[in-house]
């Protein structure tokens, strides 16, 4: 895991801005540091490592291969770098080092662009092919691991982080109003776009070809989920297959030069990930959890502590008080653009307990858009019988909802989805505020209209079940941009590299390409495929039916011990962006019985603490 950076320019410019730039992402790599630059000083790279793989001086980056005829810098970890080792040997590759960095750069050599294909793993890296005169820049499938670019006239910027581009004094601090309308849409900033002007995000599974010669890029998607099945197989053949499938995920992903342990939360993923690791790993495994002492709700360390207990592991439990909340502006700013997951919180937190004891941590990320995990799910299943009603009788609902509930009233959202199709519901159940309510919190995004909802529909295709398009919108969507980003920036920031074993993209082929709708999800259950392993590999005691993951008593903190913080910041927010007396409103309604603006509320908060943190204007 590492923080990467690199430019291609007719003219770099001085090398303390770009080791200043390299360095503002420091914690993604406190053990090394490297720069490069070509023999025509038209290309950086660099690089600050944290060693995981070979943790001699040969693992340094950026590297070139054995002939220097590439370079690249690189971020992640690949699983299956052994095994296309000793394919590129039998093709007649020699290795100089012992690490996963130079594997890809011999599969570079051997398959070219196509090598891409070949890497089961995390990864966002660059690769600079001075004979072409191009680098070529890649992000893994899922999207675990972050790359922005920045495509200027004299040249391309790209980094790990948001950070690095704003430790360049040079660099333009303007908000693309379309990114703040998507962030408060969902609570986050989708695909390709980024909160500041002029820079994108490269999407999951995609990969960009720059041309030095004439400053073009070109992006094209190098992978894609698998169409539904068709015919499958016997459950038992099928749950075999599963288990089969996440044993050895979990096998290549403790492989590592540096402790290994697992964030266990007490939830079905990361449970079944314990079983698996106490299952191939020689030594008892080390397994971590947090809690909030007084929140009955938020508290799982009984059912960690359960697993943990019936797997021998080594198990450690912090204890979380409501003073995180002197967190909030450093998180803003570790986040790069506005983030409202409040889950960020204690993933940090945990990030850092682990810290002290691991460098590598493995969790239950994915499984959830997987296999149909999200109660949320079941909810739009059952909503099938509400489209029998008329469309126009639906869309009379839908605007009453609109204008006459007021924002946070529950059940508002869930009528204004149902206005639409089953896509637009299944939108509505994640919608932070509704175009007519961004409208008013925001003057300046007065013209706002469903733009952004109807994006998300190219995710969504009508020839497919309700619940495969659901599960696939969120797999591409909210995994890659809410959630894979709080576990990459949280654990980065205690310079912990974390793994996700469902996001082998073998079991993400197998979810999607090979389960059938019947063992995902049903009007009464959700995930069922993986309880059926969990009742067969983790203890009988454990309630598998419930869903909780890391998450902080939002409401009661928010009513209480942050409740004057967060007016202190809010009634300083720049009132050219926010509409003060709609801010009042949502803060009115947390004492009111059946309103839910809490979400909303740490939404607009942890935007004007981002703002600040990076001095942002409209």
């Amino acid at each position: 895991m590492c923080g990467i950076l690199g430019l291609a320019a007719k003219q770099l410019p001085d090398e303390r801005i770009l080791i200043a730039m390299r360095d503002a992402m420091s914690h993604r790599g406190p053990d090394d540091a490297g720069l490069w630059i070509s023999s025509d000083k038209k290309v950086c790279l660099s690089q600050r490592r944290l060693a995981i793989i070979d943790l001699s001086p040969d693992g340094h980056q950026p590297m070139s291969d054995a002939t220097g005829k590439v370079h690249i810098t690189f971020n992640g970890e690949i699983y299956n770098y052994l095994e296309l080792r000793q394919e590129l040997q039998a093709k007649g590759h020699i290795f100089k080092t012992a690490s996963d960095t130079e594997v890809i750069l011999e599969a570079y050599l051997e398959w070219g662009e196509e090598s891409v294909t070949h890497l089961n793993g995390m990864f966002a890296f660059a690769l600079y092919d001075p004979q072409k005169q191009q680098l070529l820049i890649s992000r893994d499938r899922a999207g675990e691991k972050p790359l922005y670019y920045w495509l200027t006239p004299d040249g391309l910027w790209f980094a790990s982080e948001l950070k690095a581009f704003t430790a360049n004094p040079n660099f333009p601090r303007r908000i693309e109003p379309h990114a703040l309308d998507s962030y408060l849409t969902f609570g986050y900033i989708p695909g390709d776009e980024c909160i500041f002007r002029g820079v994108k995000k490269l999407p999951a599974a995609h990969m960009l070809i720059y041309k030095l010669d004439f400053n073009e890029i070109n992006i094209h998607r190098y992978w894609s989920l698998p169409e539904p099945p068709v015919s499958v197989a016997s459950t038992n053949e099928l749950l075999n297959q599963f288990e089969s499938l996440l044993e050895d995920s979990v096998r290549r992903q403790l492989i590592a030069d540096v402790p290994v342990g697992i964030l266990l939360s007490g939830g079905i993923d990361s449970s079944l990930v314990t079983a698996m690791a106490a299952r191939v790993s020689a030594e008892p495994v080390k397994t971590f959890t947090i809690s909030f002492p007084g929140h009955r709700v938020e508290d799982e360390v009984g059912y960690a502590r359960l697993v943990a207990q019936y797997f021998g592991a080594v198990h450690t439990e912090l204890a979380v008080e409501p003073a995180s909340l002197d967190l909030l502006p450093q998180l803003a700013r570790q986040f790069d653009e506005p983030m409202a997951d409040s889950s960020m919180v204690p993933s940090y937190l945990v990030s850092r307990l682990i810290r002290e004891h691991a460098t590598v941590a493995l969790g239950g990320d994915g499984g959830d858009e997987l296999f149909a995990g999200y109660p949320t799910y079941r909810e739009i299943l059952k909503d099938a019988r509400f489209f029998h009603i008329p469309s126009n009788a639906r869309k009379m609902i839908g605007w009453c909802a609109t204008r006459l509930m007021p924002v946070g009233m529950k059940g508002r959202h869930h009528l204004m989805g149902l206005a639409g199709d089953v896509a637009d519901n299944a939108i509505y159940y994640n919608v932070m505020f509704d175009p007519h309510t961004r409208a008013r919190l925001v003057p300046a995004l007065s013209e706002s209209s469903t733009r952004i909802l109807k994006d998300k529909r190219k995710y969504l295709n009508p020839a497919y079940t309700s619940l495969q398009q659901v599960t696939r919108m969120d797999f591409q969507t909210r995994m890659v941009d809410d959630y894979l980003v709080k576990v990459d920036r949280a654990s980065m920031l205690a310079s912990l590299e974390t793994r996700a074993p469902f996001l082998d993209y073998r079991i993400v082929e197998f979810a999607f390409g090979c389960i059938p709708d019947s063992l995902r999800a049903n009007t009464q259950e959700v995930k069922i495929l993986p309880r059926m392993l969990a009742k067969k590999v983790l203890p009988a005691q454990l309630d598998i039916n419930r869903k909780q993951g890391f998450s902080i008593p939002l409401k009661a903190w928010l009513k209480n011990e942050w409740f004057d913080y967060s007016q202190a910041v809010l009634s300083e927010a720049d009132e050219n962006i926010f509409n003060r007396r709609e801010v009042n409103n949502l803060f009115e309604s947390l004492n009111r019985r059946g309103f839910s603006n809490k979400w909303r509320i740490f939404t607009i908060l942890l935007f004007e603490l981002w703002r600040r943190e990076y001095q942002a204007v409209l």
